[in-house]
């Protein structure tokens, strides 16, 4: 299971002296913590894969608004930091689509769909987040969709 490697790799981070790493899971135990309790489970309990991933993927969202907010503020040495700990929570993430293919996508369900004006720009962003859920970024999606019209 997903959360209990992530116990084990803090053991292996710690005889590393892995710093970034040790507080990267530390932040991700701390987080399957809050979820299990936000769900009215023991804190102790494990949460399913599908739990977990859901986790990471919001902490890694809540890393690249950090890093585009400290970019902003000129704060080169928090972005690399960031970008760190990014890094490692990307690694327990499905890999995601890249953009040709979700233009591929929008472009089919575009036609399926039958829609020619930007008005109904959101009924075709909706039904491709339905379709491309945890497979995209939803940030690329709705640039693509931006580009269609």
């Amino acid at each position: 299971m997903l959360h209990e490697q992530i116990k084990n790799n803090i053991k292996e981070a710690m005889l590393a002296r892995d710093n970034i790493r040790l507080e990267t899971y530390r932040g991700m135990l701390a987080a399957f913590t809050n979820e299990l309790v936000s769900k009215n489970r023991k804190p102790n309990g494990m949460l399913t894969d599908e739990e977990a991933l859901a986790v990471i993927l919001r902490l890694s969202k809540q890393r690249k608004d950090s890093i585009e907010q400290f970019r902003k503020g000129n704060r080169d040495d928090l972005v690399k930091s960031e970008q760190a700990e990014l890094a490692i929570l990307e690694t327990y993430l499905p890999k995601l689509m890249d953009k040709n293919d979700v233009e591929k996508i929008a472009r089919a369900k575009k036609d399926e769909l039958d829609i020619s004006d930007s008005a109904k720009k959101g009924m075709l962003m909706s039904a491709l987040m339905k379709d491309l859920k945890d497979k995209a970024d939803g940030t690329m999606v709705k640039e693509v969709v931006d580009s269609l019209f």
